[in-house]
């Protein structure tokens, strides 16, 4: 299968040259490109990609705002570009629905397997930005009303949505979840969506950090949100 990619950049070399990177792979077809966010959001209403691949930093409306308006209103999913290594934008990008967050310097081969991975329904992040997820969402905080409900929602959880859980917060993807538990990747992806609703999250992204915050997930379980090649969760 074909996926169809929307490229989003406010600077033309960048964009052109995303553009021209995933267009060489034998499966990937860029459909559009955009110059903000707002023509992103535009232009993925009207084109329907697969997914969008869409820089941070632009004019008129920024790609996390922009992130949000499209996994709110079209429902793709969205890939999240920056030349900066900040927190901040990582988590935002989290928080708005982003199925992906890399570094531009990642390369072709990386953006190429986040793209993959975002039509999967699966996540992928930049290894260099891992560290600084896995240690805010495990730093110790004051205990709040949200941690009330985070235990409500664990405990709303099934004995195999929790499996499916700890997998998502160990990197697994859902074919290696459907090997690791002896399910078809059908049944993995029922198990998600249904974990999702569950814990009000929108993203494999936003479980996988509900189970480190919630205390689900220690550090050091597993693979962590960082997968094997590259943080794949």
């Amino acid at each position: 299968m074909t996926l169809r990619v929307l490229v989003v950049d406010d600077q033309p070399i960048a964009r052109a040259g995303i553009a021209t990177m995933l267009d060489a792979e034998d499966d990937l077809v860029v459909v559009g490109q955009a110059a903000d966010g707002e023509d992103a959001v535009r232009d993925a209403l009207a084109l329907r990609p697969d997914v969008v691949v869409m820089d941070v930093r632009m004019p008129r409306l920024d790609g996390i705002a922009a992130t949000r308006r499209i996994v709110a209103e079209i429902g793709c999913a969205v890939v999240l570009i920056t030349t900066f290594d900040d927190d901040e934008h990582l988590f935002d990008g989290i928080a708005a629905g982003a199925s992906g967050f890399l570094l531009k310097d990642s390369g072709p081969d990386l953006i190429a397997a986040a793209v993959r991975s975002a039509a999967r329904g699966d996540s992928l992040i930049d290894p260099a930005m891992t560290r600084a997820l896995i240690e805010q969402t495990v730093a110790p905080t004051p205990p709040t009303r949200a941690d009330e409900q985070q235990q409500s929602a664990l405990a709303a959880l099934s004995d195999r949505e929790r499996d499916v859980l700890d997998a998502l917060a160990r990197g697994l993807s859902n074919v290696e979840i459907a090997q690791e538990l002896f399910v078809s990747t059908a049944t993995v992806k029922t198990h998600v969506s249904s974990l999702l609703a569950k814990t009000g999250t929108r993203t494999r992204v936003q479980a996988a950090v509900f189970a480190y915050r919630s205390g689900f997930t220690l550090p050091g379980a597993g693979r962590g949100v960082a997968g094997e090649a590259g943080p794949h969760v």
